[in-house]
């Protein structure tokens, strides 16, 4: 993926450079490298993030909420875009020392004005935020997604997006996927298709039932 700007090229770069040694590791070490996945950058890939950027651009939302900084790769992506349509990013996270990995990061970037770095629980923080979100980014551990996406529902924009990250890989992460497909299927105002974009996409779209692009 290509940034206009060299500062946030060169922390994408070190971020592609760590994310190839990690899954070089993880497959070294075999099951036991999968039970330290917390270690290790799990990144929606440079394809994934090529389509967020442009589909931010696109959108122009305001406020951008991404579930699971983790490391801070994707947020990295989504905070450029939020830049250059004058939106601002909220992104979530339970573990300290990972966004703080992000934190320091994104200030290298020159992206840290941008950011509203939140550590906790996600339920109890989307609770505690009475705004709108235009644009959501879930990929945080898929046992998560449904509950996450019935906090957030509610203050979801209309014609607001989700995108979901890991709808087809890994497989282990089917059965909680599943059941939050399920989710979305029960809200009758949300239009939804699965995309082969990365490890698998979810792009979802709130439609009001008045809406005249219907």
């Amino acid at each position: 993926m290509i940034f206009a700007d060299p500062k946030v090229q060169q922390v994408f770069d070190e971020y592609e450079v760590r994310a190839a040694a990690d899954a070089a590791l993880m497959d070294e070490l075999g099951p036991a490298g999968r039970a330290r996945r917390d270690e290790f950058l799990l990144p929606v890939g440079a394809e994934a993030a090529a389509f967020l950027h442009a589909l931010i651009v696109a959108r122009r939302p305001r406020r951008i909420l991404e579930l699971g900084t983790s490391y801070g790769y994707s947020t990295l992506v989504l905070a450029d875009a939020a830049r250059a349509v004058g939106g601002q990013l909220v992104t979530m996270e339970l573990a300290d020392y990972k966004q703080a990995y992000a934190r320091e990061r994104l200030a290298r970037a020159g992206l840290a004005q941008h950011v509203d770095l939140r550590c906790g629980d996600a339920v109890a923080m989307i609770a505690d935020d009475p705004g709108q979100w235009d644009f959501v980014l879930l990929d945080i551990w898929k046992d998560l997604y449904e509950p996450c996406f019935e906090a957030f529902y509610p203050q979801l924009a209309d014609e607001g997006v989700i995108c979901s990250d890991n709808m087809i890989e890994p497989a282990g992460a089917r059965p909680s996927v599943r059941l939050y497909r399920e989710a979305i299927r029960r809200k009758s105002d949300l239009q939804s298709a699965l995309l082969p974009v990365g490890q698998g996409i979810e792009l979802t779209v709130r439609w009001s039932a008045g809406n005249a692009k219907l």
